[in-house]
């Protein structure tokens, strides 16, 4: 039921405000790793699984999110979602060990999970049809920005506190947002109450998409099917996603509701979703890393970076919504967001060991634009067609599609990375040779300046040898992170004819939400 007035726009915020804290917490203990490391006394391998954790219970919730809303009502497990995760929260600020710090946010991740598909539920449903597109905009503010933003919320707060406060700070803004959920979004029927709970359901999704989640969470640094571990997850993964399939589409009450497939608007935006979380997701992945090992950029500096460009697509996304309200087609728009994309990774594939602070704004100032472009449209174009109670179930899968999206991107670039970065440091190797007289020049001149230091001859040319090592390392590191660059970005460019298999809407584009 639509809201109006004062009542629409603080179950808005409230949804909102929600959304943000699950969005944000994906990304913002990623810079304060090495300090829970240190603190807790764990090695990285064992560091990463507070952030495996979190996505795995996440990814595994979101499908069932709308089932669960039928469950209990929408209302009740949207704000039993934030009173659960805010409860986290404070359990992880307070962790005294690396073993509860991960049980607790896996919690939060299973509370987070419930946060954002209800949250766009919600607000989809409390806004009047005809503005379906400044609703869906407004909702991705929070999952467009809050990824972006959170490493640098979580550098700012390392920084200058402790890696705890990463979770405190959700405890007051929780509070409010259960207090205005409980006080003002209303009730919705339990449509799923009394009927049979899909148990095998339930633990085939968990089986499969978790399986599925850990593998490409952990496969580049266990060096993938080197490990059994790995090996024994893809076929656990394989089989378990079969035999998911083949019991939600013949159970009679099924968790996740695959019927919604027939409308094909939303069977091809769960492949245009995927591409968004891969280029969501993994730029925001690589972009930090380049600028921490190879440019010498601190994690908060980073952080700063990437402000503009998240402000530039909270700037964009109202008028983005009122252009879809308006009529114009969202193909066209996603289709500009993506050659945006690809302008954004081309520049930054061109990058050099001398790139500043101010080569690389503009570059994400263009990905703020873009982003804008891509997220309300695809998402708009998505849920088009769906209506009362599948509304829960495709935001649901539509969420979990942009978060294994962006897995896969997170895996496939950091695999390009390893992979690119031998090929590149054999190449350059070649050249390191007495043959070469650009080479015999450097390493004459290096000789000369160590020994005017006072090292002797033997001395000066060992570290000759180590300088020139250093720097076919930082070259083979640049050449790689270009390839990344440029590699997701042609990703994003072959898959704008995805967009045309999608029927053009005559008018505006609405989404009926009654339930009949």
């Amino acid at each position: 039921m639509a809201e109006v007035g004062f009542k629409k726009w603080i179950i808005t915020i409230t949804v909102i405000t929600a959304s943000l804290l699950e969005l944000i917490d994906t990304t913002i203990v990623n810079v304060s790793l090495p300090q829970i490391q240190g603190n807790l006394g764990a090695t990285l391998e064992d560091v990463a699984w507070v952030v495996t954790g979190y996505a795995v219970a996440n990814v595994i919730i979101l499908p069932m999110s709308g089932w669960l809303g039928s469950f209990f009502g929408r209302k009740n497990y949207f704000l039993g979602s934030i009173i659960l995760f805010t409860i986290a929260s404070f359990l992880c600020g307070n962790a005294h060990s690396l073993s509860e710090l991960v049980v607790f946010r896996i919690i939060q991740g299973v509370a987070g999970g419930g946060l954002i598909s209800t949250s766009q539920a919600i607000l989809v449903e409390t806004w009047p049809r005809e503005q379906i597109g400044t609703a869906t905009a407004l909702f991705g503010l929070g999952a467009v920005v809050g990824p972006t933003v959170g490493p640098t919320i979580g550098g700012y707060i390392t920084d200058h506190a402790s890696w705890n406060w990463i979770f405190y700070v959700n405890i007051p803004v929780g509070a409010v947002a259960a207090f205005c959920a409980y006080t003002f979004i209303h009730k919705t029927p339990k449509d799923a109450k009394g009927k049979p709970i899909d148990w095998w359901g339930i633990a085939l999704l968990a089986i499969a998409v978790g399986s599925l989640q850990v593998i490409l969470e952990k496969g580049e640094s266990e060096d993938w099917f080197s490990k059994t571990y790995i090996l024994a997850l893809t076929i656990t993964a394989i089989l378990g996603t079969i035999l998911f399939i083949w019991r939600e589409t013949t159970y009679e009450f099924p968790i996740v509701n695959f019927s919604i497939m027939r409308h094909r608007s939303f069977a091809v935006g769960m492949f245009t979703s995927f591409i968004l979380g891969f280029g969501l997701y993994g730029s925001v992945f690589v972009f930090p890393v380049f600028c921490q090992n190879l440019l010498g950029f601190t994690a908060q500096q980073t952080g700063e970076l990437l402000f503009p460009g998240g402000l530039c697509t909270i700037v964009m996304m109202p008028f983005i919504g009122k252009m879809l309200n308006k009529g114009i087609p969202a193909q066209f728009m996603a289709t500009i967001g993506m050659f945006l994309f690809f302008v954004f990774t081309f520049m930054l594939s061109n990058s050099t060991l001398e790139t500043g602070e101010v080569n690389v704004l503009i570059p994400l100032l263009i990905r703020g634009v873009g982003m804008a472009l891509l997220f309300v449209p695809l998402t708009t174009l998505a849920i088009s067609d769906l209506k009362g109670p599948e509304m829960g179930q495709g935001t649901g899968l539509n969420n979990m599609m942009r978060q294994l999206g962006g897995s896969f991107g997170i895996a496939a670039l950091t695999t390009i990375i390893h992979i690119r970065q031998g090929v590149h440091r054999s190449h350059l190797i070649t050249n390191i040779n007495p043959y070469n007289n650009a080479f015999t020049q450097r390493m004459h001149f290096l000789e000369q300046a160590f020994m005017a230091k006072g090292k002797s001859a033997i001395d000066a040319t060992h570290m000759a040898y180590s300088a020139i090592e250093g720097m076919v390392v930082r070259q083979s590191l640049l050449l790689t992170y270009n390839d990344a660059y440029l590699i997701s970005g042609l990703i994003m460019l072959f898959s704008i004819p995805l967009l045309y298999l999608q029927p053009f809407k005559k008018g505006k584009v609405t989404v009926p939400t009654d339930a009949h």
